[in-house]
């Protein structure tokens, strides 16, 4: 890890709820490196908030994204596929922290380099809040998951939309 990265990236987050006029929570606790840890505190600080998942992935030919997701959700390889147009791997941790500089278990969604791209999965505009780690494994940020559009907005990203999944019943 590199400390002066992580502070960046943190003080990033500070500046991207600021400059998108977006309130938020913050709490600061033991580090968080593994769903069991995350469970344990998220209990004892009484989180309400969705918690997302940040996957970095290298992209065929060259480049990286990063998907946005709830926690619990998979990766759809076809679904990132068909809106990418190139398939996708997730990076190792080296290749990842050489990259975007945060820890495993605490991939940040937002400051990113600019040329990666940010797929969002709807998944998470079906939760009223949205938590994730600003690169520092020992704090937290929650926000409304409908300030979301607003801060994806201020991003110099390009930013992407999986499309919503479709449940089919067979009657």
């Amino acid at each position: 890890m590199q400390p002066e990265k992580i502070e960046h990236i943190y003080q990033s987050n500070l500046e991207l709820f600021s400059q998108a006029n977006v309130n938020y929570q913050q709490w600061q606790h033991e580090p968080i490196l593994d769903f069991e840890a995350d469970e344990r505190i998220g209990k004892e600080l009484g989180w309400t908030a969705a918690p997302t998942k940040s996957l970095f992935m290298k992209v065929k030919g060259g480049g990286h994204c990063l998907l946005l997701t709830h926690r619990d959700s998979r990766l759809n390889s076809k679904l990132v596929k068909q809106v990418l147009g190139k398939r996708v791997s997730v990076c190792s941790h080296d290749e990842m922290m050489a990259a975007i500089g945060c820890a495993p278990g605490a991939v940040c969604p937002f400051s990113l380099p600019a040329d990666i791209t940010l797929l969002v999965d709807p998944i998470v505009y079906t939760y009223q809040e949205l938590m994730f780690t600003p690169g520092k494994p020992d704090m937290t940020f929650a926000f409304a998951s409908a300030d979301l559009k607003r801060l994806l907005a201020t991003l110099p990203n390009r930013v992407l939309s999986l499309p919503a999944k479709v449940e089919v019943s067979s009657n």
